[in-house]
Order: structure tokens, then sequence, then C-alpha cells
């Protein structure tokens, strides 16, 4: 089952620190801390939209996970089945498998590790939370796993 759950950026976020983010990571080839622009067709206009997304690195695995829940990139690309990923010059189209929810509490757990700081908040559970509580919360956090 799929929670239908999803927190909206605020103005600052959207407007200054995704640009930001996607200017370095699109533009100059600069990654913090993982940081991609995603590429995926819109699924109801067809048209590329682009969003900056952190891509997880686990156990020899590439990983995209929506923090803040059931965002529209996360929906365009359940929808697409794959995009592009951009690191300024450098654009790798691949496709996806989403996970499912009992295959994402050690994802989810990396993801949180990782990025604690900056998307904690849209978790309900701490890094060390057991694998239980992760699987609780799991259908509010679409993974997808690149394939390539």
């Amino acid at each position: 089952m799929t929670t239908l759950r999803y927190h909206r950026p605020g103005w600052f976020l959207a407007q200054v620190n995704n640009r930001v983010i996607a200017f370095l990571a699109g533009r100059l080839g600069i990654s913090l801390r993982g940081a991609r622009l995603l590429s995926v067709p819109g699924r109801a206009s067809g048209m590329r939209r682009t969003t900056p997304v952190n891509l997880l690195e686990h156990e020899g695995q590439r990983y995209l996970v929506a923090p803040r829940g059931q965002t529209q990139w996360a929906r365009n690309l359940r929808a697409a089945g794959g995009g592009d990923l951009r690191l300024g010059r450098n654009v790798q189209s691949f496709r996806v498998a989403e996970l499912a929810d009992d295959e994402k509490p050690p994802v989810l757990r990396a993801y949180l590790r990782r990025w604690k700081l900056e998307t904690g908040r849209f978790f309900e559970v701490a890094p060390n939370a057991s694998d239980a509580e992760f699987r609780r919360i799991a259908s509010s956090h679409p993974v997808f796993r690149i394939l390539g």
C-alpha cells in the first residue's frame, strides 16, 4: 500500500536552495554530498521535469529516495520507469525498479544516516531504529534502485 504522504518544500528551499544545488550540480558539475539533477518526463504532459536529488550509493547499488514522501518527481519516475541524472556535462540515462516496503529498511536507514541533517525531520524514526520501525514508515518514502 502506498501512503500519499508529502511534505511540501518551503519557499526558501524551492526558490533558493534547490536552484543553487541545481546550478552547482547541473551546470558546474559540483556535487554536494551526492547531489544530482534528475530529469524525468511528466506523467501527464510528457514535458521533462528537473529537480535536485541525493544519489545514495549503498552496498554496491545506487538508489533514489524520496524523503518528503510521494513527491512529483517520485510519481513521475514511477510512471516513466526511468530518467536522466546529470552532474555537469555527464548525463546518465537509467531505468529504475521501485523497492517493495519490506526491502526498504536498510536503504532508508543508510539514507537517513547520510542526510539526517537535511531530511531527518521527514522521517518518523531515528537512523538506529529497528527494521520493524522502518517498515512502518516505508510506504511513505518511495525508494528506487537504479538499474543502469
